[in-house]
């Protein structure tokens, strides 16, 4: 059977896949589930084009890491075969682990198990069902092989994770102002003589564009308002879902999101129940969307309106602000919600969502991203004395928010 097969993607045209084991790999049924799961949860909901997948995502890294490695090994850099398959495998799997709508319910559905740690532990499951011919891309993807740009390019704050994510997302929701310039800086990548990567000194305007197309994204597709709204009700929708079932209240369900629903589970749970990862291989948004279906006609008001809510796209009114609310406000949308639905303060307050949404498009004091200068110094790009808007976009910015039914303004 021929495998080397040639993908034709919307983004970058012809993707090809490069060895058996990886063709092997993307035919698993732990990577074909990641067709069903969509890349930007619900940011369709204003976005209607941002309906790709977290496949489409795997595949379009794992084509951009052949970029990278083909560009570092034109300009000297020693990649063995093996280190490239592995690199490329590393990519290719990283968001494995990602449940339901992406991240939209990381946290509703489990107790601290990130998606990274439940990545790492599948791909150690597909170590063992491929008989030990994954370990080099694990040790990349846990950042212990001794080749350190190895794992900079699977993770850090310039990896072909985020220059993947950002052109895509930004194709598919047609926010032109978003496209990183990804090609570019490709070319531009290169190891410094500890191994670590860098990017050639004249990429610095090149940076400044990706970053600020980052900025962009954020606050204009991740963090979009309707988004964020719409969102934070999928997640309350799981919630009170999860605390009906926990308290005994019949709640339908699939038998593997029914299970999670019920079930505290946490990483220790998946590592010691090989059972528990088989019925998280087997969720996807599928469950979700059947379950929210379903859920619109129970009999829990809370769970009912939300559902329905979220179905009919009635999204929550959101108000967002640079300083946190007073609890007097929370208290007086309480007492408004619970006036207009003649419910509970209690069940009330289950329809009043208050958080917090936060963003720095460069982490300045974290995995930096290096510049080689022509004098063979490695400097951190924020440093470039020319580039202020880099040190600025460094600066975190965080907006409160509070997200409510809009039948209590109306009237």
């Amino acid at each position: 059977m021929n495998k080397r097969k040639i993908l034709n993607d919307p983004v970058y045209g012809f993707v090809s896949v490069p060895t058996d084991l990886i063709f092997d790999l993307i035919e698993h049924r732990y990577f074909q589930r990641l067709r069903r799961i969509k890349q930007l949860g619900l940011t369709d909901f204003v976005y209607p084009g941002a309906l790709h997948t977290r496949f489409h995502h795997a595949l379009g890294a794992m084509h951009l890491m052949s970029l990278a490695l083909r560009t570092l090994k034109d300009k000297g850099v020693r990649i063995t075969a093996q280190e490239g398959e592995a690199a490329q495998i590393a990519i290719l799997l990283h968001d494995i682990g990602h449940g339901p709508l992406s991240h939209a319910l990381e946290h509703a559905l489990f107790e601290d198990v990130p998606h990274e740690q439940i990545s790492l532990h599948l791909m150690e499951l597909l170590n063992v069902e491929f008989e030990g011919r994954l370990q080099l891309a694990i040790d990349i993807f846990r950042g212990t092989y001794p080749r350190p740009f190895f794992h900079q390019l699977v993770s850090s704050q310039l990896d072909m994770d985020r220059l993947d994510y950002l052109n895509r997302d930004s194709f598919y929701s047609g926010v032109k102002e978003g496209q990183p310039g990804a090609d570019r800086l490709i070319k531009m990548l290169t190891v410094s003589p500890d191994e670590r990567l860098v990017l050639e000194e004249k990429a610095v305007y090149s940076i400044e564009n990706f970053l600020v197309s980052r900025r962009v994204m954020y606050w204009q597709v991740y963090m979009h308002k309707a988004v964020t709204s719409a969102e934070q009700m999928v997640i309350r929708i799981m919630e009170r879902a999860r605390d009906l079932a926990r308290a005994g209240v019949p709640v339908p369900a699939s038998p593997e999101l029914g299970y999670f629903l019920a079930s505290p589970v946490q990483m220790l749970d998946f590592e010691q129940d090989a059972s528990i990862i088989q019925r998280f291989v087997r969720l996807d948004d599928v469950d979700i969307w059947a379950a929210v279906k379903v859920w619109a006609a129970h009999p829990d008001f809370v769970l009912s309106f939300l559902a329905h809510s979220l179905l009919e796209r009635h999204l929550f009114k959101i108000t967002l602000s640079s300083e946190p609310f007073e609890e007097d406000f929370h208290l007086g949308v309480i007492e408004l919600i619970a006036e207009h639905f003649k419910l509970s303060m209690e069940d009330a307050g289950q329809l009043m969502i208050k958080g917090r949404i936060s963003n720095n498009a460069y982490d300045a004091g974290g995995d930096t991203i290096n510049v080689l200068t022509k004098r063979g110094h490695v400097i951190d790009v924020a440093e470039a004395s020319d580039l202020p808007n880099i040190r600025s976009l460094s600066r975190r910015v965080e907006k409160y928010y509070v997200c409510y039914p809009k039948e209590i303004t109306q009237g």
